[in-house]
């Protein structure tokens, strides 16, 4: 299996939870890591910025770059994607993690809201995606890992996974369209497109301000199990690895990994499954 050793991730949302943990991972291997975030200052419901992040890039032996953006505005995600190309030249990965969530009914869903969450979810995955394409297109033709991973769910068009939050589903489904389109469209430059999804709730900020706080968390899996699902992922050969829709643990179980309680954020608890698996 090949590494990530010298290889260039472009990574939003990569200041905290599953995008660090995936950053994180890459790094050990002495990948370049582009953090793509809006957090310069510390927030207090939100752990890390854009600078703690790359700290914690450089000490797990990675080089990292801070890049403030918001990746709903074009013009941001350009100077990023620039920025990114002039410090380590060039992009092999882009990892689309950012993403707003807000579970509110169609009634209660503010126009405002619906707007921030298919624009940071559909629409900058897309943009973020397309943006980078001349990098990904270059890296593949020097017969690299050229690879997008959404982290986003499998399509299941279900009514369960749609009533109740109709707004924020869509926004979600939209960075997996992306992955089904895109996949096929790419797939004669040698890029790799796939989703990466969890079976369990991932003790992230989301969980603990959004769905029951510590008590939540308890019954959910570190943000690791991610970040090496995502390495398994990143690392294989783009030709032959595209258009899937893969599920954290089951990545692991097929690469050779027999113990899934290391990632338990309290071992024995009951796990709490995540939303449209």
């Amino acid at each position: 299996m090949a590494d990530l050793k010298g290889k260039t991730l472009f990574i939003t949302g990569a200041s905290r939870g599953i995008g660090l943990a995936i950053a994180t991972r890459a790094a050990r291997d002495g990948a370049n890591i582009a953090v793509a975030a809006k957090t310069a200052e510390p927030h207090p419901k939100l752990p890390g910025t854009v600078y703690t992040a790359v700290e914690d890039i450089e000490k797990a032996g990675g080089k990292g770059l801070a890049c403030i953006c918001d990746i709903r505005f074009e013009e941001q995600v350009q100077a990023a994607i620039d920025k990114t190309v002039e410090t380590f030249g060039g992009i092999d990965i882009v990892v689309n993690n950012a993403s707003a969530i807000n579970l509110t009914d169609t009634p209660s869903t503010t126009m405002k809201r619906y707007d921030l969450m298919h624009g940071v979810n559909t629409r900058g995955t897309f943009l973020c995606s397309k943006l980078a394409l001349p990098h990904l297109t270059k890296a593949a033709k020097a017969g690299g890992l050229a690879h997008i991973l959404n982290i986003s769910p499998p399509l299941n068009m279900e009514t369960r996974w749609f009533q109740g939050h109709v707004a924020y589903t869509m926004a979600k489904f939209g960075m997996s369209m992306c992955v089904l389109g895109m996949a096929g469209e790419f797939k004669g430059r040698g890029i790799g497109v796939n989703a990466l999804w969890p079976r369990t709730a991932i003790a992230t900020a989301a969980v603990q301000n959004l769905l029951g706080g510590d008590a939540s968390m308890k019954r959910c899996r570190k943000p690791e199990i991610m970040g090496d699902a995502a390495y398994v992922i990143l690392t294989s050969d783009p030709k032959q690895n595209t258009g899937r829709f893969l599920i954290d643990d089951a990545v692991l179980t097929e690469a050779g990994v027999t113990d899934l309680d290391q990632y338990a954020m309290t071992p024995g608890e009951e796990l709490m499954p995540d939303f449209f698996v």
